[in-house]
């Protein structure tokens, strides 16, 4: 039972997760105001949050009857009934409460000594995550079937992530952090993208209205190289904005990349799209560890 549920919480997707909150949270430290019960309490939280988004995709999914022989990914628990329905609903429930107390616990912390009006907006942020978590295949306007995953994951592994905990260690926001909440919010919707051209065929079938099954595969791929390319651009131009050249070495994690780009190029075939799936996830979160790295050196 603890296997299925552990095969279920989809491991593999925990690194990305935490990217957001790393690069944020070290961009704090290089300004000498880290603090690392945040930090611990942002990793528990966006940890349950993609737990929790992970349960309620494998439930939802199921019953829109997206999960099925045609699927080309890895089975669900739900799908082959290692899980069920009763079981993956109170797994849900478990962790939409263990996010909401992680998540309330961080922003009143967090915001202790800011505005009123700051501490209810990251109250209404940490509700909002929670949401947002659940309702991406869950509901009956699931926001996945409707095309606005790559928003939602732009905004919440990206912007709200990075931006985010930035914010409650230094107590202010800079525009120009926006620069690497934008790079990790274009890898983590690169992976999203990578996911979905594998899936297209059968989502468009299912009635799954993804933005690769609106625009069409050979857009997304054109879209998907757009996406890896773009953190170039902003890792280059946060660095010499901030004359922090050490974080170029950030991009390091696009030696994987780059072979990433020239497979896709040359098996453009969603059945062979599955096993890059880990390589541009960890290559992600590699990206985020070298960057955190760097802003120690910068110290």
């Amino acid at each position: 039972m603890i296997k299925n549920w552990i095969q279920a919480f989809r491991l593999r997707t925990l690194p990305l997760s935490i990217s957001g909150i790393l690069v944020g949270s070290f961009l704090a430290l290089q300004n000498g105001k880290f603090d690392g019960v945040l930090f611990a309490l942002a990793l528990t939280t966006v940890l349950f949050l993609q737990i929790l988004s992970n349960l309620a995709n494998d439930l939802g999914d199921h019953i829109k009857g997206t999960d099925n022989q045609e699927r080309i990914g890895p089975k669900r628990s739900t799908q082959t009934g290692a899980i069920s329905k009763e079981q993956m609903k109170k797994g849900i429930l478990f962790f939409a409460c263990l996010s909401l107390f992680s998540g309330v616990t961080l922003a009143y912390l967090g915001t202790r000594d800011m505005s009123f009006a700051t501490q209810i907006t990251f109250y209404l942020l940490a509700l909002t995550c929670i949401l947002a978590a659940i309702g991406y295949t869950l509901g009956k306007n699931a926001y996945g079937y409707l095309g606005l995953g790559d928003l939602f994951v732009f905004l919440f592994f990206g912007i709200l992530s990075v931006c985010g905990i930035y914010t409650l260690m230094t107590k202010s926001f800079e525009f120009i952090i926006l620069l690497p909440a934008l790079s990790i919010g274009f890898l983590s919707v690169a992976v999203l993208n990578l996911n979905n051209m594998r899936d297209h065929v059968n989502d468009a079938k299912c009635g799954k209205r993804t933005l690769v099954v609106k625009i069409g595969f050979v857009h997304a791929l054109k879209y998907h190289f757009a996406l890896i390319l773009f953190p170039i651009i902003t890792t280059v131009w946060f660095a010499a904005a901030t004359h922090s050249w050490w974080l170029l070495f950030s991009l390091l994690s696009y030696v994987v990349l780059a072979q990433h780009i020239l497979f896709v190029i040359h098996n453009p075939i969603p059945e062979k799209l599955d096993s890059q799936l880990g390589k541009v996830a960890l290559s992600t979160f590699l990206y985020a560890l070298i960057f955190s790295f760097c802003c120690i050196f910068l110290l």
